[in-house]
């Protein structure tokens, strides 16, 4: 089986006994299978099912809604107040390229959202993320300047973030909001 018809793109290949046979996946909407027999046996054949799209699936998902943000005419029409919501939990509770998918559909909710359609304010804990990154980046200087991907992706996200609440006339909330009083404190002092 194969997601090409030369049978040389995401290949797999299956022989004997079921319990050789695993699951899989390939991307794309055709799959390609070609049978052959050896003539060693009288059963009948195999046996396989095929699902497209696995409902619930984090890659699904991001594709889905990725694409859907990058449609404008339909922007306007999804609920981007609980979808933003909805992202900032995933980037917060995933880990990885997942983390670094989520926090780029949050990038893209924001330069699409229109006046106040989400709640700036629940990006604390990545900001929480990103300001002990940078803390961390100050402290360590046997590493010159060179930011994880995770670190350059939430700095773009409060950039930009920040560019748009400028615009929006919120910024001194926007910034108390998430940053805590203890923390403050400490910026007056110094």
């Amino acid at each position: 089986m194969s997601s090409s018809s030369d049978f040389q793109q995401d290949r797999h290949s299956f022989s004997g006994s079921p319990q050789k046979w695993t699951d899989f996946e390939l991307p794309g909407d055709t799959l390609y299978y070609r049978f052959t027999s050896d003539m060693s046996n009288t059963e009948w054949g195999y046996k396989f099912t095929v699902t497209a799209g696995h409902l619930g699936r984090f890659q699904t998902g991001f594709e889905i809604l990725k694409q859907m943000l990058s449609e404008e005419r339909v922007v306007p029409h999804l609920p981007l107040a609980k979808i933003w919501e909805w992202q900032v939990g995933v980037a917060c509770r995933q880990t990885g390229h997942q983390r670094l998918k989520a926090i780029h559909l949050l990038l893209k909710i924001v330069q699409c959202s229109a006046q106040r359609d989400c709640d700036l304010t629940l990006l604390k804990p990545l900001w929480q993320l990103f300001t002990h990154m940078e803390n961390n980046l100050c402290h360590d200087a046997t590493k010159p300047g060179i930011l994880l991907p995770l670190h350059r992706a939430l700095a773009e996200l409060f950039f930009v973030t920040e560019n748009r609440v400028t615009e929006l006339g919120s910024l001194q909330e926007y910034l108390l909001a998430l940053n805590t009083e203890d923390h403050l404190h400490r910026c007056t002092a110094q």
